[in-house]
This record gives C-alpha cells, sequence and structure tokens, in this order.
C-alpha cells in the first residue's frame, strides 16, 4: 500500500509544475528509500537472530535409579518418577505373576502351556510355537529370562488371565499392591501399547520384590541359555558374568522406550538394584549400569534395616489350572546358569508337547542390538524389504485378528513369516495395514502370494 501510494505520488510530481511541488516529492521519496533500508535491516538481524538460536533438543527418554535393597534408600536418582515405556520389562511382572501362581498351587512347573492363534502370532522375539502347541511353564519362564519371546508370554498371560487384556488387568492390579503407583500393564509382553507406562522407580520396586518374594525362582534369572529345539537361546542381559554380583534381571527395547535395564547386584551382605531406563543403545546402557554398579554398590549397607518399598507377599487362593494338551514329544535341554561363571553347565531335561518350532524368524533390527521385543508398527524388518500384505482394517486389535486368521488358514505358507501391523493415514483417518515380513526376494512374496490365494486370502506383494 505505501509503495503504490509513493509511486502514485512520483507520477503526480511529473504533471505538476512548481518547485514547491517537486520538493515535496523528492521528500516523500527520501522516506520512502529510508523505510526499506529500516526493514530490510530489520529483516536481516531477525534472521541472523533465529539462525543463531539452538534448537529445540528432543525430549531425552533417559531415567535412571539405583536403590539400596537392604534399606530401601535411594542412592541414586534421575527422572525416576518420569513416564516412561517398559519394553521388556514388562515380562518381570509376567513372571511375577508366575511365580505367584506356582506357590499358590495353581500351575506347576510342568502345567502345559497352550498357544492360541493370538500367542502364536506376536511378533519377534519369539517361540515359533504354532497355533494348538504348547510346552510346560518352566519352559516358559526361561524363553522369558532368556529370549524374551513375546510368543510365551501372551500364552501364559491367556492360561493364567483367561485373556491377555484380563492378565493385563491382574497385572496392574498387583503392581499397586507392590507399591508400583505409576505403572499400567496392557500386556503381557511389553510390545508396544501407548497406555502401557512406568518409572524407574516402579520397576526397582518389582525387581526388589521378584528377589524379596521368590528368592528359589529368583535364581532362573541367572539362567545364561538354554536349548529350545534346534535353537541355542542366550540371555540378553550381558552383564551376568561380566559385572561382579550381577545375577539377573531383566533388558527391554522398542523405538519408543530406548534400552531399557534393571539389574540386581549382590556383593557380600550388599544389594542394590539399578535401573536404566531410554539408552541410545545397548551398549551404552550396559556400560552406564556398570558404572552406577560401581559408584554405589560400595555406598550401599551391609546391614539391613528393613526395605520399607517391599510390600508384604500376598499369594490369592484360587481354583488350580489343568490345561487339556497332547502327549509329550519333544525334549528341551536346559543350562541354567548361576551369577558366577561356571566351568561346566550340566543339562536337564524337560518334558514338553508341542508342534514342531516354526523356523527361526529372519532377524530384525532389535534382534541384532540383541534385544528381546520388537515395535510391529515401526520396524518390522526384512531381509530384502519385500513383505505380503493381507489387508487394510480400520484398528489395531482388527489388524491383529486379521493377521491371527490368515496364519491359520495359510497353514505352512507362511511358517518362515513374521506378523507385524502399520498405519498409515488417508483422508484424514488413520487405517492399519495386517502385513507379514521376512521374504527374501520380490519373487518368494509373489510366489508366496500366489500360494494364499488358492486358499482364498487375497494378498498383494509391497516393498517396505
Amino acid at each position: 500500500m505505501c509503495v503504490a501510494v509513493t509511486f502514485a505520488a512520483l507520477f503526480q510530481s511529473r504533471k505538476t509544475k512548481g518547485v514547491t511541488v517537486r520538493q515535496a516529492t523528492s521528500d516523500k521519496l527520501s522516506r520512502f528509500r529510508n523505510s526499506v533500508r529500516s526493514t530490510i535491516a530489520l529483516a536481516l538481524a531477525t534472521a541472523i537472530v533465529v539462525a543463531a538460536a539452538p534448537a529445540t533438543a528432543a525430549p531425552s527418554k533417559a531415567a535412571a535409579i539405583v536403590i539400596d535393597a537392604n534399606t530401601g534408600k535411594t542412592l541414586y536418582s534421575s527422572n525416576a518418577e518420569a513416564p516412561r515405556f517398559p519394553a521388556s520389562l514388562t515380562k518381570m511382572m509376567t513372571l511375577y505373576m508366575v511365580f505367584e501362581a506356582m506357590a499358590a498351587g495353581r500351575i506347576t512347573k510342568n502345567t502345559q502351556v497352550p498357544f492360541s492363534a493370538h500367542a502364536s502370532s506376536r511378533p519377534p522375539t519369539k517361540l515359533g510355537v504354532r497355533p494348538g502347541g504348547s510346552v510346560t511353564v518352566e519352559t516358559v519362564i526361561l524363553a522369558l529370562v532368556t529370549k524374551s519371546a513375546n510368543d510365551a508370554a501372551a500364552a501364559v498371560g491367556e492360561l493364567l488371565g483367561g485373556s491377555e487384556e484380563g492378565f493385563a488387568r491382574m497385572m496392574t492390579a498387583k503392581a499397586r499392591k507392590l507399591g508400583m503407583k505409576s505403572t499400567t500393564f496392557r500386556n503381557a509382553s511389553g510390545l508396544p501399547d501407548p497406555a502401557q507406562k512406568t518409572t524407574a522407580r516402579d520397576m526397582a520396586i518389582l525387581g526388589m520384590s521378584l528377589r524379596a518374594h521368590f528368592p528359589r525362582d529368583y535364581a532362573y534369572f541367572s539362567t545364561r541359555s538354554f536349548a529350545f529345539g534346534k535353537q541355542q537361546m542366550g540371555n540378553h542381559n550381558k552383564l551376568l558374568g561380566r559385572v561382579k554380583g550381577v545375577d539377573g534381571i531383566k533388558t527391554g527395547y522398542t523405538r519408543a522406550s530406548g534400552f531399557n535395564l534393571v539389574s540386581s547386584v549382590k556383593d557380600g551382605d550388599r544389594k542394590i538394584v539399578a535401573v536404566v531406563m531410554g539408552g541410545n543403545s545397548g551398549g551404552s546402557r550396559d556400560a552406564r549400569m556398570a558404572e552406577l554398579i560401581q559408584a554405589y554398590l560400595p555406598k550401599a549397607s551391609s546391614r539391613s534395616g528393613g526395605n520399607p518399598l517391599i510390600a508384604a507377599r500376598t499369594i490369592e487362593a484360587q481354583e488350580p489350572i489343568v490345561a487339556s494338551v497332547a502327549p509329550a514329544e519333544e525334549k528341551v535341554a536346559i543350562v541354567p546358569v548361576p551369577a558366577a561363571r561356571p566351568k561346566a553347565a550340566k543339562r536337564a531335561d524337560v518334558e514338553l508337547a508341542f508342534a514342531k518350532p516354526e523356523p527361526r524368524p529372519a532377524a530384525t533390527v532389535e534382534q541384532a542390538e540383541g534385544e528381546g521385543d520388537i515395535d510391529p508398527v515401526s520396524t518390522a524388518s526384512i531381509l530384502s524389504g519385500w513383505v505380503i500384505q493381507v489387508g487394510s482394517v480400520g484398528s489395531e486389535a482388527e489388524a491383529r485378528a486379521l493377521l491371527s486368521k490368515t496364519a491359520a488358514k495359510a497353514d505352512t505358507l507362511l511358517a518362515d513369516a513374521s506378523p507385524f501391523t502399520e498405519p498409515f493415514a488417508k483422508g484424514g483417518t488413520t487405517y492399519i495395514r495386517a502385513r507379514f515380513a521376512g521374504f527374501p526376494s520380490q519373487a518368494a512374496a509373489t510366489k508366496t502370494c500366489a500360494a494364499l490365494k488358492t486358499r482364498d486370502i487375497a494378498c498383494y506383494a509391497a516393498q517396505k
């Protein structure tokens, strides 16, 4: 507007005679030039300030705490009360519930745990037991403390809670009784759910409660490896046998949570539980944990004054569980290893009944890092990048149900594939893709899809 008026005045000055008018126009032009210079200078200054301002850093996922297990005293704390995603640390509570059910007589180590289509469809890491198969409770325990198997967690959750959702409600109720005020569980495995939250302090309370309430069963956490079928499953906790006094407990990772670890450490009469959450890598997380142990274990009390953070153990009486399964067919070799590095491990056989385990799934990004769970929404990975999509639905639950139904109908055609879900937005609405990953090439995915279509399964091959 100002520019238009000024140029209009200049044009008018050419038609006007007289020095006074021309001088007035000249003054206007001078003021205009000064105004433009000021505006340009202000813009340049603003740009320089904006460019010099530091970018806003992404919020850190990191949190940590060290607690004296003899006294309950907090020796170190950083963001320990901040909400965090537990990832596979969730399985600590799953195991607490298993140990409690064993103590109550509901199940024994030899009780068979059946795998439903839902349990079998859980993303890797997993045992790979097909729908209708089963394993013993002890096999589930070992699979959770070493491989961090998501399918085993879902299966035992369904056994104890009737459904995984019902079991998650039981887990949350137990968390409240243990004093875990900021924890909510939504599944038995720790696979991503935005409502599944905890804190570093709550995880420390759970770690101390596991050891105090179930000292004999707690020894499972020091298992280094066990053999399942042809698979040798090593413990994801790399501090076992490497850092003096570490005898458990659990690792965990999803992209949303970062790298998590809870460690129980005992040296003589000194005992601590330490938690590190939100690490940038497995290695940096382990290094941080080792630093905390070295710094604070010597400061822990050698005398037990009673730990007020550990609630009294309560066991609710419930009816025993009897699962109907096929006769035992195969054996699992277990290699339990104590905290100190053994010279030679002895093997013990445990009976189980199940259909033959599925071939080992393709390694994922998270498995390459040595962790126990994945984020099925954003990380389904994949030898070649080729996947098979079997549908696009309106919710995560529908997508999971479709994957389970497809896997059951496909039988062996998808035995080597890994189911996952993936959200996408269209027209302002979010949909969920139901997909199977793990195909070595486009040809393999296309060929498998063609075979699925002969069984009336709609699908197409796609590159992720």
